[in-house]
């Protein structure tokens, strides 16, 4: 990975970050839960990006419609970046759930259940 799209991925991170928090939470209130931008990987040829999102909710379903809203809306971030960024272009975005923190939890559960055993 180039030093360019580094960058541009941590700008962008940071920018999508706002945007959702900010605008996006503010058009619409239904999106619920504490709602992360955790890392967004830009193709090589700057025209694509992925947007890793993490949402802690109280349950299930707010987190699955926090995630519809904000997929729904993909071209309303992407306009809200247009607007603050300095490139020629910004790229399409495709908004995923970051499911690394569920991952971490249940690695965390089987190792906390391997030292019980060892007990």
């Amino acid at each position: 990975m180039s030093k360019r799209t580094e960058r541009l991925d941590s700008e962008l991170q940071k920018e999508i970050s706002s945007i959702v928090s900010g605008p996006l939470k503010n058009k619409f209130p239904e999106l619920g839960g504490l709602i992360s931008v955790t890392e967004v990987d830009v193709a090589p040829d700057l025209k694509t990006a992925k947007v890793y999102i993490s949402i802690y909710a109280a349950s299930p379903e707010v987190q699955e419609r926090s995630l519809s809203i904000i997929r729904e809306r993909g071209g309303f971030v992407r306009h809200e970046l247009a607007l603050v960024m300095r490139t020629r272009t910004v790229p399409e975005l495709t908004f995923l759930p970051d499911r690394s923190f569920e991952y971490g939890a249940k690695m965390d559960a089987l190792f906390a259940d391997l030292h019980k055993d060892e007990s």
